[in-house]
């Protein structure tokens, strides 16, 4: 095993050396085995690798949860390793320095397999940088048994065809039970020794429900430039993969002696999570989903992991982690217990995804009873129209009547987020998001003097929407630059009359570079590699992303990025995912997006079930 050297003079040059010393309270070092004894005993090491920052990565729970549960196995040493910054990259690559892990500073090259998780498109070229510099082969047909096995999991991963050529495996849907399969299947495989291959690796994998080998489909394009067919080209290799879930969470494994950084990161805080899936549909929520169906943690369960994080840790914050925290169907029962427990320990309580149509006083004291933070609402759109298309089911009423709330409460504004751009937007929509300001500053300014905060502040934030795989909108097209920034400029107008609000926006190019990753195909894999080779990282970042060389780089492989990002679909186009089963069926995907069109509502699950189709799992939770 080698030991990556890492001079002092390295850590002093860069910003926020604390990023790569590794070294952190419960962090996990093991001895591993030497040549000899591997020989009798196979022993994995795997790398979880992260395609951003250490600061990112430490806030990602499905890290944490990897991470301790394959090392509390004997036979495997997980480690970790992030894409360094621009500037440790540079400074790896000019003093030849391979990227190494975490924990043991171990070159990822020596590794036996790489595990990746994607949160979004933009970080693709951050996993070749990541790949590059620890001398890995990019392209799984150049690696050899010398090499790792490169593999990817997370949202993204339900379209990875633009990487297909990049990963010899990706897992999908959730990992905690397939991970554990996939190691028992290398570790039974390693005992081939010199005479195995690859290959049969991969073959032995691809049997697993929710495990994809790219490299053993093919794909079969049309004279219009769309798909074909998708088949398999090896016997016994499933058509379909559909994805692994958990179904049990109370006995799905959770680490109660989580890392703690040593270095301040996005979230840092202990994690709970509350449940999986969602009960509510909105049409642009891929997350709502691919994560069906909702499968919740009991309160005992919650206030256990909790209290021994605490102990563990030393941390005085407590997150709460779902798509929707307020939809938590024992909420109230959850917040009592963990109050009572941990108040007295001066640990506070954050309740983050709140629902404006469920938001209550007792939920806002029970927050605040310790620390007062923050207040985050999504409600998406500025008129009801467009709600009604996003299928969001809220009014402009609970939106007010959330804020009053709040202001009568001490607080003294929120944070609002909208989507420009959404299927059908008119200026009258973007205008209505101004006037929703505008009417939470009338609620502000009728309370009598002592009931509200001495000043209000809003801060509005829009994002660009984007299409994405297995939502009822895979099919639309995206908004096109000129009217992203029409609308993005007419709403900045529209604020400045509004005294109390800060605007913040997302760059469109970033979100039409996202539009075309997001539905691209395996004729894309070219192009990330091109960009990333003419210096493409980091593109999720306004400062580092390189707008030009990414359309140069698809015109240079003669595509038209219109092709993926700005084309209406037809009802039975065969989509780059068309193989991948996330549970949830194509009529009710397209049943929706003709309600979208006609701005009609679907009730949540708890109201009506929709037959989406998600409980061809056998469990879960099922709402009469």
């Amino acid at each position: 095993m080698t030991t990556v050297n890492l001079p002092r003079h390295v850590l002093a040059s860069v910003e926020k050396p604390a990023r790569y010393t590794g070294g952190e309270w419960n962090s996990v070092t093991k001895i591993v085995p030497d040549v000899a004894e591997q020989a009798l005993r196979p022993f994995l090491r795997f790398a979880f690798c992260f395609p951003d920052t250490y600061e990112i990565g430490m806030s990602n729970l499905a890290l944490r949860i990897i991470y301790h549960m394959l090392n509390e196995r004997e036979d495997v040493w997980c480690e970790r390793a992030f894409a360094p910054w621009v500037d440790m990259a540079a400074t790896l690559r000019a003093e030849q320095i391979p990227l190494f892990s975490q924990e043991s500073r171990t070159p990822l090259r020596e590794f036996d397999l790489l595990g990746f998780t994607l949160q979004y498109e933009l970080a693709f070229t951050s996993v070749l940088d990541m790949l590059d510099l620890g001398n890995v082969p990019l392209l799984t047909c150049d690696r050899t048994l010398d090499d790792p096995f490169v593999m990817a999991g997370g949202p993204v991963v339900y379209n990875i065809e633009p990487m297909a050529a990049v990963f010899d495996l990706v897992v999908i849907g959730e990992g905690e039970e397939v991970l554990q399969e996939i190691t028992d299947v290398w570790l039974n495989w390693k005992k081939g020794g010199p005479s195995r291959t690859r290959e049969q690796f991969l073959l032995a994998v691809a049997q697993l429900e929710g495990v994809y080998v790219p490299s053993f489909y093919d794909v079969a394009y049309q004279s219009d430039g769309t798909i074909a067919t998708i088949t398999p080209n090896r016997p016994g290799v499933p058509a379909t993969i559909k994805k692994r879930i958990i179904l049990d969470l109370d006995q799905a494994y959770f680490p109660t002696d989580s890392i703690v950084p040593n270095t301040e990161i996005v979230h840092d805080r202990i994690f709970l999570e509350l449940f999986r899936g969602c009960t509510r549909g909105c049409r642009f929520c891929q997350a709502g989903i691919v994560y069906r169906p909702v499968r919740e943690k009991s309160p005992e369960k919650l206030l256990g992991q909790a209290l021994e994080l605490e102990k563990t840790t030393g941390y005085d914050e407590v997150g709460m982690l779902s798509l929707s925290t307020s939809d938590y169907s024992k909420l109230s029962e959850l917040t009592d217990s963990l109050l009572c427990e941990l108040t007295p320990n001066h640990t506070s309580l954050s309740l983050p995804s709140l629902r404006l149509d469920n938001f209550s006083l007792e939920l806002m004291q029970k927050a605040s009873s310790t620390r007062k933070g923050g207040l985050t609402f999504a409600p998406e759109a500025g008129t009801q129209r467009l709600r009604d298309v996003v299928n969001k089911n809220i009014t402009e009423e609970n939106l007010l009547t959330a804020m009053e709330l709040a202001l009568r409460g001490g607080w003294s504004g929120a944070k609002l987020y909208f989507m420009l751009g959404l299927p059908t937007e008119t200026m009258e929509d973007v205008d209505g998001i101004a006037k929703l300001a505008r009417a939470i500053e009338d609620r502000y300014n009728k309370l009598p003097r002592f009931e509200r905060p001495r000043r209000l502040e809003l801060a509005i934030s829009t994002a660009m929407f984007i299409p994405k795989p297995f939502t009822p909108f895979q099919w639309c097209a995206q908004a096109d630059l000129d009217t992203m920034r029409s609308h993005q400029s007419h709403l900045r107008d529209q604020l400045r009359m509004t005294r109390s609000v800060k605007y913040k926006w997302h760059e469109p190019k970033i979100s039409y570079l996202e539009g075309v990753l997001a539905r691209g195909d395996r004729r894309l894999g070219a192009v990330i590699l091109a960009a990333f080779h003419g210096g493409a990282r980091f593109d999720a970042w306004d400062d580092q992303f390189k707008y030009d060389l990414w359309m140069q780089c698809i015109a240079d492989a003669g595509l038209d990025p219109n092709f993926y990002a700005r084309r209406e679909r037809t009802r039975d186009e065969v989509f780059p995912w068309s193989h991948i089963d996330c549970g949830v069926t194509t009529d009710f995907l397209w049943t929706e997006y003709q309600q979208a069109m006609q701005a009609a509502t679907t009730p949540e699950c708890r109201e009506q079930c929709s037959a989406c189709g998600a409980q061809c799992f056998g469990g879960g939770v099922c709402f009469e």
